[in-house]
Parts: C-alpha cells; sequence; structure tokens
C-alpha cells in the first residue's frame, strides 16, 4: 500500500527548474509553520538502491531555505551554507517528512535546523545558514496548490 500524501491534507507547491526534477514535494500547515513531504520514487534512488544523498540535501535545503524565507519576506534569502547528517536510508515508498527551525537570525544570516524522518525513523539532521538578500528573487507562492 503506498502512501497518498493528498489524502492526509499534504498539497503540493510550486517549484521551478531543478526543483521540478528532484519533487514533486509536499507542505502542510502545521501551526504557525510548516511541514514538508517527499514520497521516495524509484527515480530518487541511487545505484545502491537506497535514496540519493543529493536528493536528501535538496529536500532539507528547499524546507530550511522556506522557513528562512518565512521569516525575512519580502526579501528573499539564498543558501550560504549547508550541512547533511546522514543517519539512515530512505527507500521506494517512504514519505519523508522534514520540520525546521529558525535556531538565531541577525540582520544578514538566518541560522537554521531541519529533521528529515520517515515514519518514527530519523534518515536526515541539517543545519544550514542562510543570506538574506535585502533585493532579489523570491520562491513561489509559499502556499500549496489546491
Amino acid at each position: 500500500m503506498t502512501f497518498d500524501p493528498a489524502a492526509q491534507g499534504w498539497k503540493t507547491f510550486e517549484t521551478v527548474g531543478f526543483g521540478e526534477l528532484a519533487g514533486p514535494f509536499w507542505a502542510r500547515r502545521e501551526g504557525e509553520g510548516w511541514a514538508y513531504g517527499l514520497l521516495v520514487e524509484a527515480r530518487h534512488l541511487n545505484r545502491g538502491g537506497i535514496v540519493h544523498g543529493g536528493l536528501l540535501a535538496t529536500f532539507a535545503d528547499i524546507a530550511m531555505g522556506r522557513t528562512a524565507w518565512e521569516r525575512v519576506r519580502p526579501n528573499g534569502c539564498a543558501t550560504a551554507q549547508l550541512n547533511m547528517h546522514y543517519v539512515a536510508p530512505a527507500k521506494v515508498g517512504d514519505f519523508i517528512e522534514a520540520r525546521a527551525e529558525i535556531v538565531e537570525m541577525t540582520r544578514s544570516l538566518v541560522f537554521v535546523h531541519a529533521r528529515c524522518a520517515a515514519g518514527k525513523r530519523v534518515i536526515v539532521a541539517a543545519d544550514g545558514i542562510w543570506k538574506i538578500l535585502r533585493e532579489g528573487r523570491n520562491p513561489p507562492s509559499q502556499q500549496a496548490n489546491a
């Protein structure tokens, strides 16, 4: 039985460029913040049959970047540093959920931490720094597509 994110209240959100190739990514409002999701497909695997680390880095970067952007908008922000800690493998059919939180913020930087898990199994822990762009492109609307 395959997990159906839409049936659980998740909605896809607009991505562009590389994000379109890597996704689809899902989002769900949780209180004041957002949770992000990824349903693992065969195309997300590496030669070893587990989710490619680059995809997990992309997913964590999107979750943390959108969390930072929520705080700094209408300004944009860009990833300045991304640290990945691969904890366990993920496989086809896993629904990986990411939750990110802002740890610290200065006038020009946002420090973010995220945890990505499939059920109770932690897949990735990540942290990074986002540079606040006083002028620049903003990501597509945070609102999930209906």
